[in-house]
């Protein structure tokens, strides 16, 4: 069993060991998923509603972001950022795509899976508010819920099949490498998007200030992968560090720190003082 709770097999994902411990928390029993003997497809167990809830991931998603530091806080922060969401064999039917690709943007309902070992908290700090004040857990995205779950739009790019496994092709995400994925949705501009609505303590988008600039062998090191599988990877970390990956307590120091992230399979080394960040080192 790998570290992200699947279990792999030379064909790819079998299962994901979360759908019991995901309501457990919530002092909720999981229910065994059945199978239909004619589609093989997962069925809900019919249980009485409040007793027990059954969810099958329908897929996972393989993100450029390896490690939670340096995730972005929200959706379409980091444009570049790119993941592909893997379908699941049992769910992995041609015709429940259909059409889904005239969409430019979808929903993710996905999973918290690197929080669940950790306890839900009534109150957090949001990052907007410089870590220092503590408001309730639901006004915020936090993963310290009582069900970890979190939901992202995203551009859809493209839908392909790759060794009999269709493929959802993503950009600006903010999903952790491994992200269980619980339903898909299509983005509907004219019912999703709300001119009018008030965003409480994060209205707008984050301001950033921050200067990038990149050391010559790190250039001449990002242009070689852009041209050999990695396009966009000066623009993705220029992107993520604009957005300023950084603990809140940490933002409000002029003083050089240095600090590390893991970007696909690269180490990226950076430093930041006076709201220029020099980026150092890949490897």
């Amino acid at each position: 069993m790998d570290p992200i709770g699947c279990f792999r097999h030379p064909g790819g994902i079998r299962s994901v060991s979360i759908t019991r411990r995901l309501f457990t928390r919530a002092s909720c029993l999981m229910k065994e998923t059945t199978h239909d003997e004619t589609d093989g497809v997962p069925k809900r167990d019919a249980g009485p509603v409040g007793d027990a809830v059954t969810v099958v991931p329908i897929g996972i998603v393989h993100s450029c972001f390896k490690e939670k530091f340096g995730i972005p806080r929200q959706p379409g922060l980091v444009p570049e950022s790119r993941a592909i969401l893997k379908i699941q064999p049992a769910f992995d039917r041609p015709e429940a795509f259909r059409e889904l690709d005239t969409f430019s943007h979808i929903w993710i309902v996905f999973v918290f899976h690197a929080s669940m070992k950790t306890d839900w908290k009534a109150t957090v700090r949001p990052p907007r508010m410089g870590g220092n004040r503590r408001v309730g857990v639901f006004a915020t995205r936090s993963g310290f819920r009582p069900n970890p779950l979190g939901m992202s739009v995203v551009r859809l790019e493209a839908i392909t099949r790759h060794q009999k496994q269709t493929c959802l092709h993503l950009k600006g995400v903010d999903l952790l490498d491994g992200t269980p994925v619980l339903d898909i949705k299509p983005y509907l501009p004219y019912a999703d998007s709300i001119p009018e609505a008030h965003g409480g303590f994060a209205a707008e988008r984050p301001a950033s200030d921050i200067a990038v600039c990149f050391d010559p062998d790190v250039r001449i090191f990002c242009l070689e992968k852009e041209r050999n599988g990695y396009p966009g990877f000066m623009t993705l970390i220029e992107q993520m560090l604009k957005a300023d990956p950084r603990p809140a307590y940490h933002a409000a120091n002029c003083r050089k720190r240095r600090f590390g992230m893991k970007l696909y399979d690269f180490d990226i080394q950076w430093e930041i003082c006076d709201n220029i960040v020099r980026v150092y080192q890949i490897t």
